[in-house]
């Protein structure tokens, strides 16, 4: 088993890196947290063109096939970018229906997905990571649902909600109901019955796996813009980079993130349930030390919104929580080892 990206990988993880990297997505960002999704949706189709979308769609259907490694790669440069928008849960539709072998309602969505040309965004039953809220549904063109019933319903965007994190907008779909059922009349009903839970269970781990990449990008950040800061800020006539105590706590940032990326390669490898656990749990509270660490070397500084390093502290924490709590996740590993 390889556990280090091909040259061929390597090459379209630096595709993306130098796309995005000239596509001032701070500023895409703050438009999306105004409510102002072109920028946000000019650049999904930039990123579309690259192939990205294609690694979670059949070929049959204009994809490139389900690609977990290449995939995952990808979604560590749009952590490390900050992207915002529902991508996860539109590879996790992509997934979903891919899984469910309904050619008919492949057919009708995934080559947009493919294309670029729409968001869509996902809920799951809320056992295994799942969660009733759907992220950005005012945005994307369609919301999925799937109810503990095991219904498949297009659901109507709700309420938006309050989040950590600004362009992170929640809302609960009227599909889902008071208590994550189908909620009745609340949507289109596309399918029903064992194959969607099945097919719900694997969207779930994709997705997780995939914000396990974001959060890795989301660390990796972090920690290259502290470090940069703490060479630039100096105290006492020195830079502060330069003091015994922030080295160590840049060098545990480090070495959180360096243990979390391997977890994360394997688990794109293998996509077994207790390895995708572990690699959300790893990356996630890498992101999240990277966060704090990022905040107390900053100082004051790093609260305020003018500083772009805050639209990555902000994405830290719901990431982490996403599509699976740490809790969550450490239930899950326990469960992959223990026998019986």
């Amino acid at each position: 088993m390889r556990f280090l990206p091909t040259d061929e990988q390597s090459d379209f993880a630096r595709t993306l890196r130098s796309l995005l990297g000239s596509a001032q997505v701070p500023a895409v960002v703050r438009a999306w947290a105004d409510g102002e999704h072109g920028p946000g949706h000019e650049l999904r189709s930039r990123l579309a063109a690259t192939g990205l979308f294609a690694l979670a769609a059949p070929e049959a259907y204009e994809g490139a096939g389900l690609l977990p490694p290449e995939l995952s790669l990808g979604f560590v440069e749009l952590g490390r970018a900050g992207m915002p928008g529902p991508v996860v849960e539109s590879a996790a539709v992509s997934v979903l229906l891919s899984e469910l072998g309904d050619e008919a309602l492949a057919k009708r969505f995934l080559p947009g997905l493919v294309a670029g040309e729409a968001w869509a965004t996902l809920t799951l039953p809320g056992a295994g990571g799942g969660s009733p809220y759907a992220l950005d549904a005012d945005a994307a063109a369609h919301c999925f649902a799937v109810s503990a019933a095991g219904e498949l319903r297009l659901a109507a965007p709700g309420e938006v909600l309050r989040s950590t994190d600004p362009a992170r907008r929640l809302s609960r779909p009227a599909a889902a109901g008071g208590d994550g059922g189908s909620g009745g009349d609340g949507g289109e009903l596309l399918a029903a019955g064992p194959a969607v839970a099945r097919a719900a269970v694997v969207a779930g781990r994709w997705a997780r796996l995939l914000t396990a990449a974001q959060c890795l990008g989301v660390g990796e950040a972090l920690l290259a813009r502290t470090v940069g800061y703490v060479k630039q800020r100096t105290q006492f006539g020195a830079p502060i980079g330069s003091f015994q105590a922030v080295k160590h706590r840049l060098a545990d940032t480090l070495l959180a993130l360096e243990f979390a990326r391997p977890l994360l390669w394997a688990a794109a490898l293998s996509t077994a349930p207790g390895d995708v656990a572990a690699a959300k749990l790893r990356c996630g509270e890498a992101a999240y030390h990277a966060a704090m660490t990022a905040l107390r070397l900053h100082g004051a500084v790093g609260y305020t919104e003018e500083l772009d390093l805050s639209l990555w502290l902000r994405k830290a924490r719901p990431l982490r929580d996403a599509w699976g709590t740490p809790s969550a996740c450490r239930a899950e590993v326990m469960r992959s080892v223990t026998p019986g």
